[in-house]
């Protein structure tokens, strides 16, 4: 007998303080949709497909009871989603007529339509490590004839990769890695022998290596002809036969078993027992192995052997652009619910009208702040990805005039900024759940599930508390060519994101002391004002580190002590660099998009109140940093504390328009308490009425559990009895 449980079903209309909240609006949220968007045309693009998903006849892309399945159910669930988002793409001929190198057309994952789909499907592919690190590898590491062979292989989805680099015993130390692969003489050219010698050398956590891939690009020791280890390089190895998916000869593959998010995807082990590859599976664009065994290093032009090393910056760059999108997701659910969700009275003898929770001022300083670094981010994202792919263009076109320090600058940029960006995201999202209370709990508030799939983007591509020492490492480079004085060697560094260090370096050195003047908290709230106390801080934390530093080693302690007594400072120094950057890019952006008239005056107006705010807020939030060498007074960041709440309420108006110009639609975010119509109460008992636990009278368990204690008398106290 089925549960009776009616709701009366989700109303037509839209929730009045909704439709309240958006006529307040000063701006065109569409104007800013186009802006996130990349233009008018490519909103309407994004729509169209959009649609295309969602209102696909066979019901595949359906995420109505996600929350409901077994992990298993919902593997099985994204692999057809992927095979019936192919066979759709195919059907209507995307990237037919792409042209792209060592591809003959028809990539899919090529096509500027490629991620608009996938963020449309609203779900994780536990494919996706083929198009995110796999093919890019084969491209950037592979000779011409290599491409030729397997990039066509990939394109029709005969290979589908995965690229195996973490162990079980090894993170990011890749130069500790223990896999290896020995070349072995033969009449067939040679070939590799590739081993997992340890249990700690046992390849651990690569996305789609569990039960996807049929094809790993393996990152392993290269020992050759004479036994020389000539460390970690990239080879590709068969997992799976491609014609019935069994494992070959050697290999043993499997999933890793659930995690606390991110269970679409198949994060998989992988042991090698003697595997057999051909010699020229070996990724050969850098460097070969002949038939006898012998490595030679090839004689690229310096750009050209860079190419890798932006491959890796680019995922991160990929990290911060979705940094600020999942940001803004998390954050579109919160604010609706915060519209709509009413709790207290104002003044309970004259108005039983309870007051919107979005009125109340914590959650303000809870929730806009990280409003304001979803839109931050995304122009720094934006920025970041726009520059490195410049830099690989003048890369791949051989060009060798690209200063060693502006790749070392731009590492730099994008280690700091994967770190802050994904900390905060992570951060604020679970943040944004706790903000919407008890229903924030719910799996079909959309929120759990959005928080525990961002939290594994802290660890992937360098640990988020392991980067910093990259960042510093390159910073502690214009330190020492600053002290030098050396103009040709401080030319180095311009037009680089550090370049703002230099004077104030060169004015820290010259212990030239430099302070805030302003007198107002009106003149705290100037921007500029903002940025310079940024800048400040950023330079003399560096200055800081350094000192530490090299005066320990003057004195005589071994380099790695000192370094390692300086790590925690090393993370205040990437932050407030980041956060500089962060300042600068959101700013420009602005201008720049206002100046190309993307942007109208009032739009304009509302992101510089954002820009501001995010200033002001980090001030309030790290004012230790800015009050300890007297930058800053006492008066001034109580200024800036003022200086916040004043811009809340500049801001509130705008906060509901804000997240609505990010266009997700209800597919999209999966939220009862996000959705667009603000008909929350409906939509979560709608909810609750998919729970199998519903599904009959008088309950699953009934018979042979609870029976025994209501009907039974198993639970009937009968007195005392002596155990004598």
């Amino acid at each position: 007998m089925a549960a009776r449980f009616e709701t009366g079903g989700i109303p037509k209309t839209t929730n009045k303080d909704l439709q309240n909240e958006r006529s307040k609006a000063t701006f065109t949220p569409e104007m800013l949709t186009y802006l996130l968007d990349g233009g008018k045309h490519k909103t309407e693009r994004r729509r169209y497909l959009e649609k295309l998903i969602e209102k696909d006849p066979t019901g595949i892309f359906s995420n109505d009871t996600n929350e409901l399945k077994h992990r298993t159910d919902r593997y099985v669930s994204a692999l057809a989603k992927h095979v019936r988002l192919i066979e759709l793409c195919r059907s209507m001929e995307f990237a037919a007529k792409q042209g792209n190198a060592g591809v003959e057309g028809g990539e899919l994952i090529l096509d500027e339509d490629w991620f608009t789909l996938l963020h449309a499907l609203a779900d994780d592919m536990p494919t996706s490590l083929h198009w995110i690190m796999f093919v890019p590898n084969i491209m950037s590491l592979c000779d011409e004839e290599q491409q030729k062979q397997w990039l066509p292989l990939c394109r029709n989805w005969q290979i589908m990769g995965c690229y195996a680099q973490t162990e079980l015993g090894h993170g990011s130390n890749v130069r500790a890695l223990e896999t290896t692969a020995t070349f072995v003489k033969g009449n067939d050219g040679g070939s590799w022998k590739i081993n997992s010698p340890t249990l700690t050398s046992i390849k651990f956590w690569p996305g789609t290596l569990g039960r996807t891939a049929n094809y790993a690009m393996l990152i392993a020791r290269l020992i050759d002809g004479e036994g020389k280890d000539h460390g970690v390089h990239n080879f590709l190895v068969p997992l799976r036969s491609r014609k019935d998916h069994t494992l070959l000869p050697g290999v043993t593959t499997g999933d890793i078993g659930p995690k606390i998010g991110y269970n679409n995807i198949d994060n998989g082990f992988a042991k090698f027992d003697n595997v057999i590859i051909p010699r020229r599976n070996m990724a050969m664009k850098f460097a070969s192995v002949d038939e006898n065994g012998i490595y030679t290093k090839k004689n690229m032009s310096a750009a050209a052997s860079k190419v890798a090393y932006i491959t890796m910056m680019q995922v991160r760059a990929y990290i911060i652009m979705e940094a600020g999108k999942s940001l803004a997701k998390g954050l579109t659910i919160a604010i609706r619910y915060s519209a709509v969700r009413r709790q207290g009275f104002k003044n309970e003898k004259k108005s039983k009208v309870e007051t919107q929770i979005l009125d109340y001022t914590q959650q303000q300083h809870r929730l806009f702040p990280l409003v304001a670094a979803s839109y931050c981010f995304f122009f720094t994202g934006k920025k970041i990805m726009t520059d490195l792919t410049a830099i690989e263009n003048r890369l791949m076109a051989g060009d060798d005039s690209l200063r060693k320090n502006q790749v070392a600058d731009i590492h730099a940029s994008t280690s700091a900024l994967k770190s802050f960006t994904s900390t905060i995201t992570g951060d604020g999202l679970e943040d944004a759940r706790k903000s919407c209370g008890g229903h924030g709990f719910l799996q079909a508030s959309g929120l759990p599930e959005l928080v525990t799939t961002y939290l594994q983007s802290a660890t992937v591509e360098g640990d988020n508390q392991m980067l910093p020492m990259q960042v510093v490492k390159v910073l502690l480079n214009l330190v020492s060519a600053v002290q030098s004085g050396n103009e040709k060697d401080i030319a180095e560094w311009n037009d680089c994101d550090a370049t703002y260090l230099v004077p104030l370096l060169q004015s820290m050195m010259n212990q030239e002391t430099d302070k805030c003047v302003i007198d107002s908290e009106e003149g705290m709230m100037n921007f500029d004002v903002l940025l310079a106390a940024y800048k400040h801080r950023a330079a003399r934390l560096l200055f800081q580190v350094s000192l530490k530093i090299y005066g320990q080693v003057q004195e005589g302690v071994p380099m790695e002590i000192a370094w390692n007594s300086a790590l925690v400072q090393m993370g205040r120094v990437s932050r407030a660099h980041s956060l500089v950057i962060l300042l600068v890019n959101f700013y420009n952006g602005i201008k720049e998009e206002t100046g190309k008239g993307v942007l109208g005056d009032n739009e304009a107006k509302i992101l510089t109140d954002l820009a501001v705010l995010f200033g002001l807020y980090w001030i309030e939030k790290e004012s230790g940093e800015f009050l300890e060498d007297g930058y800053m007074s006492a008066d001034q960041c109580q200024w800036v504390r003022a200086g916040v709440l004043n811009m809340l309420q500049i801001v509130r108006p705008n906060i509901v328009a804000l997240v609505d110009a990010n266009d997700f639609s209800d597919f999209r975010l999966k939220s009862t308490l996000g959705r667009k119509d603000g008909n929350v109460y409906p939509a979560i008992m709608e909810a609750s009425k998919k729970d199998p636990l519903n599904v009959s009278e008088p309950g699953p368990g009934y018979d042979k559990h609870l029976k025994r204690l209501y009907v039974d008398g198993v639970g009937v106290f009968t007195g005392t009895a002596s155990r004598l």
